[in-house]
């Protein structure tokens, strides 16, 4: 029945959206070229590197390398990585407008391809140097990947699976992670020998998704409200729904679009400044801050450092790492199984109550495991139970959140805002925490366990749930917050037809 009032036909009733074949292989094929490597990289600088950088200066000057330039060392070759990926955060928002999501991830491949062949032809030119310009290489990759993967996998999914496939992307990084813990084990590839082809294998997932991802679609949300082409869009979904039924899809798309018409196209200047997108940003930037500086990468980073502190024998610590990857990878898919069910409040809220739990006993675990010897146990114990806390909130889910909260207008910018802070406190939490461990010892953890309080307390008063929403709807629900009307949709603005892309032409900032 037609409101007559309003002259506009009622919503039309949307279909559950299923994970069709088409969609399934589409996510699998850009989460393991993507994510995977990024998960890969991530891990597997923690191996035996310190002793070709020594041998190298040796061979160079005659003399080994102080601690302290060690240390300087160390810390620059695990800190570029993530310097990167600030510097691919960047760029990122010209990519996906320019060339698409999906063109932006096959684009990507360029620099996890080229860095792998330097990386694995490093010893023989015995040139560390090359390990450390190919890690700023890749983290430009991960920058890449982490802002465009979740926005592909969120535009391709319906909305009652945006949220497992937006987790997606934390799943392949785990994944990603423990096989790098697992083939940097001594006995298979990381000891002296093996480790270049650790190092090599990194290409392997991106010549895999230069394979495969060309014959999916690309973004239907891309190619209607950015490019004006409904018929493409529809062609997209009909692979990615397995059905005919699309109108309701369709018709939000619009919706989205004369929204995006209402409101312009945004750069990252505007964004900032635009009143009615206010706590969209900081939420953003609360989430991603809090997600690493809450001390996850201290963790990753420096496991060998951490179990070593709490009692473990070095030759024990590499196994006790890749028993920790096994419960990452668990409960990163169990949160998955639970996005849809429990919303993203409840576990983010849950998340990062363990992690700040687990960090509060692991600082007295630390003070007095001299005196008491047991408690090197529970420091494990401890460690364990912040990597399950963190795998169950606060790494996969601000993924899904980021995407939903924003429309197509303004999400360009805002992934770009949002990797950037990303990245810039990985950098800072890789780069001084072995200074302020050495400085504050275990006291340093209760510094990770304050951040976690107030990222749960910010979650609880300010972000809403968006499990089953639309984007449009989320939309409103921020308005509120923001204290704003949305601009009233004319009638002479609904359309039957596809929308046309906008005139305006303006850069990524």
């Amino acid at each position: 029945m037609e409101n007559k009032e309003a002259g506009t036909p009622p919503p039309i009733p949307s279909r559950e959206g299923r994970l069709q074949p088409t969609l399934l292989l589409a996510t699998l094929s850009a989460a393991f070229g993507s994510a995977f490597q990024y998960g890969y990289n991530l891990a597997v600088v923690n191996t035996v590197f310190k002793s070709f950088y020594n041998e190298t200066y040796f061979e160079r000057h005659a003399t080994f390398m102080d601690g302290k330039l060690m240390l300087l060392l160390w810390s620059c070759t695990v800190s570029m990585f993530p310097l990167g990926g600030l510097l691919g955060s960047l760029v990122v928002g010209l990519l996906v407008d320019s060339c698409g999501r999906k063109g932006t991830l096959l684009i990507n491949n360029i620099f996890a391809i080229i860095p792998a062949i330097l990386m694995g032809v490093s010893k023989v030119a015995k040139a560390f140097e090359l390990v450390i310009f190919s890690r700023v290489v890749l983290g430009v990759c991960a920058g890449i990947s982490y802002s465009a993967l979740p926005m592909y996998l969120g535009e391709l999914a319906p909305k009652n699976l945006r949220g497992l496939l937006g987790t997606m992307t934390e799943v392949f990084v785990i994944v990603g992670v423990f096989l790098a813990q697992i083939f940097s084990l001594q006995i298979i590839l990381g000891n002296p020998e093996g480790w270049p082809v650790l190092l090599a294998l990194t290409g392997v997932p991106a010549l895999l998704q230069l394979l495969t991802l060309p014959f999916f679609p690309e973004s239907p949300r891309y190619s209607l409200i950015q490019k004006g082409d409904e018929a493409a869009a529809r062609q997209a979904l009909r692979r990615l729904r397995g059905h005919m039924d699309l109108e309701a899809e369709v018709e939000d798309m619009r919706v989205e679009a004369r929204a995006e018409r209402a409101g312009g196209h945004l750069s990252v200047l505007r964004l900032c400044a635009l009143r009615s997108l206010r706590w969209q940003l900081l939420s953003i930037i609360v989430l991603m801050a809090g997600q690493q500086l809450s001390g996850i990468n201290a963790i990753n980073y420096y496991a060998d450092t951490i179990y070593a502190s709490a009692g473990v024998e070095a030759a024990h610590s590499q196994y006790v790492t890749v028993g920790s990857g096994v419960v990452n990878i668990v409960m990163t898919v169990t949160s998955a199984v639970l996005v849809e069910r429990l919303g993203r409040r409840r576990l983010l809220l849950a998340g990062y109550g363990i992690c700040g739990s687990a960090c509060l006993v692991l600082t007295v675990v630390l003070l007095f495991q001299n005196k008491v010897s047991e408690l090197s146990y529970l420091g494990i114990i401890c460690v364990f139970a912040y990597i399950a806390g963190h795998s169950i909130g606060p790494s996969p889910v601000p993924s899904v959140v980021r995407t939903e909260i924003f429309l197509q207008s303004s999400r360009r910018a805002a992934f770009m805002v949002d990797g950037a802070v990303h990245w810039l406190t990985n950098f800072i939490v890789g780069f001084l925490f072995p200074s302020i461990q050495e400085a504050i010892g275990a006291y340093s953890f209760i510094i990770f366990a304050g951040i976690c309080l107030l990222t749960a307390v910010y979650i609880y008063v300010v972000i809403p749930e968006t499990k089953g929403k639309t984007f449009v709807e989320i939309n409103r629900i921020f308005a509120k917050r923001n204290r704003v009307k949305l601009p009233e949709e004319k009638k002479e603005e609904i359309i039957d037809g596809p929308p046309t892309p906008s005139p305006a032409k303006e850069t990524s900032f």
